[in-house]
């Protein structure tokens, strides 16, 4: 197989050539921005909606992305082509670019922009038939007056520290809460549950604006299958029908236990099912062509 290519500030570079400087304060500090976007059968999908997200962030955190949309778009498709990719995950990353040792980002010079585009399947591999099993982790997720999780930044060390926690305690995902106490999001994905056949989910002021939750709202509204954007407590996810998670990487994924609870009949729901394979029609149909 040949060496993939790596889009680093308008060239590509072999993966084992590809590098920044150890003073990028991305590398530094954890700042810059990302996104995760997936191409499938030769088409990105809502691949402009990833990059207005993207653009998003780097605006919050005052980072000025040396490309326009449009463009970023191109140097994307461009790195498909390269690598000779129908299907597969993108991350796009913009770093603060080179500075000194200190924090002020003024002192960096031109942001990085990186593109990396692999093969990579569903995140949860063959849990997609039996269900997540998944647990609630002491970590908080940020606070919103500290660091919003609506940043997807390079800083995923909230993440992570979930993650490894999740991972002690044998869950396959973890579930973050909030300082309030209310269900926030996976470690990475949002969360629904399903209820006497209504669908909630918590509004995105203490989570990230997943751009595949709002796939599957869409999905809802289509369908004309009951749903609200509401907090959710932990008993709301240990009573309810069905839970399942969704993201870029991951998809849909049902969860059947949390917390050794058993969610439902303790198989993947029904209405969960239906929205994966909407979901799956959504990605054969929809997209921006990679190949002309």
């Amino acid at each position: 197989m040949e060496e993939l290519l790596i889009y680093i500030n308008g060239e590509f570079v072999p993966k084992s050539e590809a590098k920044i400087s150890v003073f990028d304060h991305g590398f530094l500090y954890g700042d810059g921005v990302f996104e995760g976007i997936r191409a499938y059968n030769g088409k990105v999908f809502r691949l402009y909606e990833h990059l207005d997200r993207l653009y998003d962030c780097a605006k919050v955190i005052d980072l000025e992305i040396p490309l326009t949309k449009e463009e970023f778009a191109q140097a994307i498709l461009e790195t498909l082509r390269v690598n000779k990719l129908r299907d597969a995950y993108i991350r796009p990353i913009v770093t603060r670019g080179i500075g000194d040792l200190g924090l002020d980002p003024r002192k960096c010079g031109r942001p990085n922009v990186i593109i990396i585009a692999q093969p990579w399947d569903r995140l949860y591999g063959d849990l997609y038939e039996k269900g997540l099993k998944a647990v609630t982790v002491a970590v908080r997720r940020n606070a919103i007056d500290s660091l919003p999780p609506n940043i997807k930044s390079l800083n995923y060390l909230n993440n992570i520290l979930a993650k490894i926690e999740a991972n002690v305690k044998g869950g396959d995902e973890a579930i973050f809460l909030d300082h309030n106490g209310y269900v926030s999001e996976g470690s990475g994905d949002n969360i629904f549950i399903v209820k006497k056949k209504v669908v909630y989910t918590p509004p995105t002021i203490n989570n990230l604006k997943g751009i595949t939750r709002e796939v599957v709202i869409e999905i809802l509204e289509e369908e004309n299958i009951p749903f609200k954007e509401t907090h959710l407590s932990l008993f709301d996810l240990y009573s309810a029908d069905e839970v399942f998670v969704t993201g870029t990487a991951a998809e849909i994924a049902p969860v059947t236990v949390i917390d050794g609870r058993k969610i439902g009949d303790g198989k993947p729901g029904e209405l969960t099912k239906f929205l994966m394979k909407k979901f799956r029609e959504k990605t054969e149909k929809e997209g921006v062509p990679i190949y002309e």
